[in-house]
This record gives C-alpha cells, structure tokens and sequence, in this order.
C-alpha cells in the first residue's frame, strides 16, 4: 500500500510501499522532479460551503452581479442559489453562472480556493 511521507512543513519527503512485514521501500524515487512537484501542489478545492461562497462574492465585489444574474434564471436554479449548503465548482449552475460573467477556468479555480480559505 503506497503512502506519502511529509516534513513538519508539509513538504514530501518521499513516497513509500507499505510492505506486509510491516517495513516500509521507497516508492517513488526523486528521479520524475515533475511527479514530485505534481505530489507538493495543493489539492484543487472542488466545493465551498455557501457561507465561504457568499462570503468570497462579497469580497470579490460580485454579490449584486450574481444575484441578478439568479433572478433571471428558473426556479430550480433560484432555489439552489438560495438554500443550497454547498457550492460545487463543476455544477452545471456554477459553470453557467461563471460563463455567464467571464471567469476562464483559472479564475473559477482560483476563485474556489480563495474562498475554501474564508
């Protein structure tokens, strides 16, 4: 069974096999620096609570923008603005709402991780 050593900074020291008599072998060598380096990123946030989502279009100057951009929609979308608990980056609401005002999937991203942050 693979797993990730980390240094007290989160940094990887190393990926490792579990072996059954209970040592571990190195997994993953740092000769693939790009794999090491994919290992170290972040993980990408794929949903916010609705607090941190409101929170983040206030911040970003986007509440109004958004709210009358829900007002035109039907019901269904309506209701999701309003009572839903979570916001998911790849619903379809979230990937016309942010068509709708411009964002390029990087501004989505980096808008998702700034608000998993609030």
């Amino acid at each position: 069974m693979p797993f990730v050593s980390r240094s007290d900074d989160g940094v990887i020291d190393g990926v490792f096999e579990q072996l059954q008599e209970g040592t571990a072998e190195e997994f993953l060598s740092y000769d693939n620096p790009e794999l090491v380096a994919h290992l170290n990123e972040p993980p990408k946030v794929s949903s916010v609570s609705a607090r941190q989502f409101r929170l983040m279009l206030r911040r970003a100057g986007l509440l109004e923008q958004v709210k009358a951009w829900v007002a035109q929609r039907d019901g269904e979308t309506q209701d999701a603005f309003e009572y839903s608990g979570t916001f998911v980056k790849d619903s379809p609401m979230m990937t016309a709402g942010f068509a709708a005002m411009g964002f390029t999937q990087q501004q989505v991203d980096d808008f998702f991780t700034s608000a998993a942050q609030l």
